[in-house]
């Protein structure tokens, strides 16, 4: 299984349920080095404060489960 698709496979597994939302609407745009490069659908990307708080918690699950993954980023 690639990088990616572990990630993708642990978002929408234990993520998207325990934050609400679709699993489609968070894609997996690249791993690389440690670092996961995701995008969010319609999850208030015109607000900041909730955008980083929803990487955030997605960031902590990741690491738990995938201990190479060191920083997730939200992209557009």
């Amino acid at each position: 299984m690639t990088p990616e698709a572990r990630v993708q496979n642990i978002l929408r597994t234990l993520v998207a349920p325990a934050l609400d939302l679709d699993g489609s609407e968070i894609e997996v745009v690249e791993v690389f080095d440690g670092i996961a490069s995701v995008r969010l659908g319609d999850i208030c990307s015109s607000c900041p404060a909730t955008l980083m708080t929803v990487v955030s918690s997605m960031e902590q699950e990741l690491k738990r489960h995938l201990p190479e993954i060191e920083i997730l980023t939200a992209v557009q």
